[in-house]
């Protein structure tokens, strides 16, 4: 090695020496600074998410009763048709002629009715002279009931042809939307033909959905002094991530279970108003549709207390979730908790925390399990209402700003020296009692939500 190179690698380490003595905390620094709030109780309207499908309250296909050529189609595809209206007119001729056969078939059974009558009023005058005898009487009465029998048949199929000339009009049963026709004007239709078009009713809507066994029985249990299962009230959330602004109600539990999955299916009826008034021509718009997948939340009848954290305090190992306590020593200390219905800014906790604790929001990247801390007020941020903010403890410094609290521990190194924490999340949601609407925590796809204590 060179004199030159020997100076160059002292005069390097030289350089490095300041810094590495600023890297080393002296001996009188304090303890870390951190953010902290108070465990406190709030009241939420307990809410459980499952997938569900929407579910039109009638379907009729339109098939044709006769056959016959179809001559005109009298609505617009996609558009919503109201009961009895005209949809199809079929050929009429053939069914026309029929009616008239049948009409005289009837006149001519009437006539030899008539006949037949006064052969059996002859018959009768005559039995009480020489010339009349009891069996004329009796043929010229079966003669006339025969022919009073067929009168009466020839009426029966002078019916049946006008119905069928009844049926070369096709309404609707029903009001609805109405599919695209699948037979255009010309072709031949008849009852083996299959469905013209498709009616599907629009308003109200079922939506169905499936609930675990367990689920159903808590449920039930909950609400027995309440109303039962008919007071859950049930609103859904639109694919777009969307809050529908109709709520429904309940009204149907299938009587048996699903063996393969273990769970039984529920069924709400809930309203679909018009979007708009539609004008001259124009499509109704609404926003349920007969097929779509919808997240069904189904919320209680009154708030519960629980004990609410800020979401930002909450993470997460292979373990499970977790928080960081202050205890009376200011050291903290990792708790364990299970989560419950949860927003995406409020943290439900169900066990491992008691009301009153102290947890930490801000500055969890400093935190070290059994390390003193310097707790002070959290900065005010999502899920952290003022009221739970602790205030600093003995002149300590006030915690690290908002922008300094990360979501995770940083990948590849966690508080406790296991595997990196990740933010917590949950696919259960809690309304807050006061009506803020809540956000979701798992995004509701591919699963139910499981309900407070599931």
């Amino acid at each position: 090695m060179t004199r030159r190179l020997r100076v160059l690698i002292g005069f390097a380490l030289l350089l490095l020496l300041p810094v590495a003595a600023i890297a080393q905390p002296g001996p009188g620094a304090g303890p870390p600074a951190v953010g902290v709030v108070h465990v406190e109780k709030k009241s939420i309207t307990e809410t459980s998410e499952f997938i569900g499908r929407v579910q039109a309250t009638d379907r009729v296909d339109l098939t044709a009763r006769v056959t016959a050529f179809i001559d005109e189609r009298l609505f617009t595809e996609g558009a919503e048709v109201q009961q009895g209206d005209l949809l199809y007119h079929l050929e009429r001729a053939p069914f026309e002629a029929a009616v008239q056969q049948q009409g005289a078939a009837v006149a001519q059974a009437n006539a030899q009715l008539n006949n037949a009558n006064i052969t059996l009023g002859r018959a009768q005058a005559l039995l009480n002279t020489p010339a009349g005898q009891r069996s004329t009487v009796d043929d010229a009465r079966a003669a006339q009931l025969s022919q009073a029998a067929q009168v009466m048949s020839t009426q029966a199929q002078l019916r049946q042809a006008q119905i069928n000339l009844d049926y070369t009009e096709i309404h609707a049963p029903i009001a609805g939307k109405i599919s695209q026709t699948r037979l255009t004007i010309g072709n031949v239709v008849s009852p083996s033909a299959g469905p013209l078009a498709t009616i599907v009713s629009q308003d109200p809507m079922y939506v169905v959905f499936p609930v675990s066994v367990r689920a159903v029985e808590e449920e039930e249990k909950r609400y027995r002094d309440k109303g039962g299962v008919n007071a859950i009230t049930v609103k859904l959330r639109l694919s777009d991530g969307t809050m529908y602004d109709q709520t429904g109600k309940i009204d149907y539990i299938d009587p048996t279970v699903a063996t393969n999955t273990d769970t039984i299916l529920l069924r709400a009826v809930i309203p679909n108003p018009r979007l708009h008034q539609p004008r001259q021509g124009e499509v109704v718009s609404r926003a349920l549709i007969d097929g779509q997948f919808v997240t069904v939340l189904v919320e209680s009848t009154q708030p519960v207390q629980a004990l609410a954290i800020p979401r930002s305090a909450v993470l997460s190992d292979q373990q499970g979730n977790y928080v960081w306590t202050v205890d009376a020593d200011n050291k903290a200390q990792q708790a364990r908790i299970q989560l419950g219905q949860s927003t995406a800014d409020t943290a439900i906790v169900m066990s491992g925390l008691t009301e009153g604790q102290l947890v930490v929001v801000d500055g969890i990247q400093r935190v070290k399990p059994g390390a003193p801390v310097s707790p002070g007020p959290a900065s005010p941020g999502p899920g952290v209402p003022q009221s739970a903010t602790a205030a600093p403890a003995g002149g300590s410094t006030p915690a690290a700003d908002a922008s300094s609290r990360p979501a995770a521990v940083a990948a590849g190194e966690s508080p406790s020296g296991g595997p990196a924490a990740v933010a917590a999340t949950s696919p259960a949601t809690a309304t807050p009692a006061s009506g803020a609407p809540a956000g979701s925590a798992g995004g509701g796809g591919g699963g139910a939500g499981t309900s407070a204590g599931h």
